[in-house]
């Protein structure tokens, strides 16, 4: 029995390797790629001890070479669903039982396995399940993740110490044990990081998971599981399941188990998500939690005083780094009259040396979009732009779908600070901008925060601090995350909590202890070492 006080091994952020020309990691990397392209694989379902094959198959293709099968998955039914719901009651109690220390050593060892042997799988199945370049790829699907492993590990340790004060002749204590019933990860395909975060934070807490991936990041999902069976996770803990969105909520939001869900996604889908609970709540065994982190319509704002070198810069970046695919992404900008021409300059120099192409490929910066749904949708924006009298494209506009799903990165400038680009969720390499008069600050950072339904993030460029502290009180609901002189996208577990309120969710704040509150049911106990024996108080003589 344990009879000691673990203390989890401090977490420091996994450094990100820089793949230059000649290092170890790109050759290891380029081998990894080669060996994923040679060969088709056949990926499972994982529920519970089983590994589950079906007929009908998911066809798994590289976004920016949708001709090249990378394999195909097995995609289930109402009734696997069912199964891994199943599945995962019948582990709860052995799992919940576990010692912490070693529900919290499955996830650490797995940390270690990423950061590892499996850096190179996970980086490769990445790059070309979801098109993200090497660069990108390092800072998710293993710096990220690693770092979600370990710092939940250290966050878990935070809460189970924080206890309650106790009087004389008594002991408080607070336990915190997993929430009654399953959790339900609803992942996406734009970061590996949080496929892999969603169902593992909420199981190091003691809880049981069904795992429902995007059908676009099956591919890094089944790596990511691997890695936790290797690590020593039981079976039945996570579910790993690809069917469509229907029929898993049809089976999960009507179970009267269901305790809680842990999603990223879009907004539309969440909020279906939230209704369809709320009108089942009569349903469930207690009140499901439900987390998300949904869309983002993220802001630039430059004030007159800012260094519009560091502006065009934390633009291109924060716009079109991973092709805009980042609930985060810079999608809106705002600059002053007086830095425009400046700032237009250094972006159009820095936009003409970019290069679009496949992954493989490292001297690519963007690569394509996630599907083809995604490249009409987001080609229709640049088409009607085109079109429209308030709208001038500065930069791209192209785009080709004939090979990969590929849109250049666009920069729209609009007359309209109301335009549809302004306003609405793109997900894509568009950027659009608003020219503002420089002597008109403070109407426009009211502007900023009145314009998108979403408050994920947005950054400030300025050197005068007055300007800072105004954007930053002015715009306190308008961000979750919120950037000074930096771009707005990035978050680093531990050192930026990420989430954002409004239509962008329920600001839980992955990366943080707080999300991990999120799974768990505390318990107070008080124990009176002396029991009283008389009911009468004093005040009664």
């Amino acid at each position: 029995m344990h009879n000691a006080i673990f203390n989890i091994p401090r977490p420091v952020n996994e450094p990100v390797l820089a793949y230059a020309p000649g290092s170890r990691e790109k050759a290891a990397l380029e081998a990894a790629l080669k060996e994923a392209r040679s060969r088709q694989v056949e990926i499972p379902m994982y529920i519970g001890e089983r590994t589950v094959h079906t007929d009908k198959k998911i066809r798994l293709s590289p976004p920016h070479d949708h001709a090249h099968v990378l394999g195909y998955a097995s995609e289930g039914t109402a009734e696997h669903v069912q199964q891994a719901i199943d599945a995962a009651l019948a582990a709860r109690g052995a799992w919940a039982a576990l010692p912490w220390s070693d529900r919290a050593a499955v996830f650490l060892k797995a940390a270690d396995l990423l950061a590892g042997p499996y850096r190179w799988k996970m980086n490769a199945a990445t790059m070309l399940g979801q098109s993200k370049n090497a660069f990108q790829a390092e800072i998710d699907s293993a710096c990220e993740l690693i770092d979600f492993l370990r710092f939940n590990a250290a966050f878990y340790q935070e809460i189970i110490q924080e206890q309650p004060v106790s009087s004389p002749g008594v002991w408080n204590k607070m336990e915190y044990r997993p929430l009654e019933g399953f959790v339900f990860a609803l992942t996406p395909f734009n970061f590996t990081a949080i496929a892999g975060n969603l169902p593992a934070s909420a199981a190091l807490m003691g809880n049981v998971v069904v795992w429902k991936p995007s059908n676009t990041q099956i591919y890094a999902a089944h790596v990511i599981m691997e890695i936790f069976r290797e690590a020593g996770l039981p079976d039945g803990v996570i579910n790993l399941i690809y069917v469509d969105g229907p029929t898993a909520g049809d089976v999960i939001f009507k179970h009267p188990d269901f305790a809680g869900i842990h999603f990223t996604g879009s907004t539309g889908v969440f909020q279906n998500i939230w209704k369809t609970i709320g009108e089942n709540i009569h349903l469930y065994r207690s009140y499901p939690r439900i987390v998300g982190e949904t869309g983002g319509k993220d802001f630039v704002i430059a004030h007159k005083s800012a260094d519009a070198k560091a502006v065009a810069v934390g633009l291109v970046r924060g716009a079109f780094e991973y092709q805009g695919q980042k609930c985060s992404a810079a999608s809106r900008a705002y600059i002053p009259s007086n830095l425009w021409e400046e700032v237009k300059t250094y972006m159009l120099e820095d936009l003409a040396t970019v290069k679009v192409g496949p992954t493989e490929d490292f001297s690519n910066f963007v690569n394509a979009v996630i599907d083809e749904k995604a490249f009409d949708k987001i080609s229709g924006y640049i088409t009607r732009a085109q079109a429209h009298t308030d709208a001038e494209i500065i930069a791209g506009g192209k785009f080709d779908k004939s090979k990969g799903y590929f849109i250049d990165p666009t920069v729209i400038v609009t007359a309209d600070p109301l335009y549809e680009t302004m306003q609405e969720e793109i997900f894509g390499p568009v950027l659009s901008i608003y020219v503002y008069d420089e002597s008109k600050w403070e109407e426009t950072l009211k502007l900023v925060d009145s314009t998108s339904p979403y408050a994920l993030t947005g950054a400030v460029f300025a050197r005068d601090r007055f300007a800072v502290h105004q954007a930053t009180q002015l715009l306190e609901n308008s961000a979750g995350n919120f950037y000074i002189n930096d771009k707005p996208t990035g978050a680093v577990v531990g050192q930026q909590p990420f989430g954002g309120a409004r239509a962008s969710g329920t600001n839980d704040k992955a990366g943080s202890k707080l999300n991990l509150l999120r799974w768990v049911n505390a318990r107070t106990i008080k124990e009176t070492f002396v029991a009283p024996v008389d009911y009468r108080y004093p005040f009664l003589g």
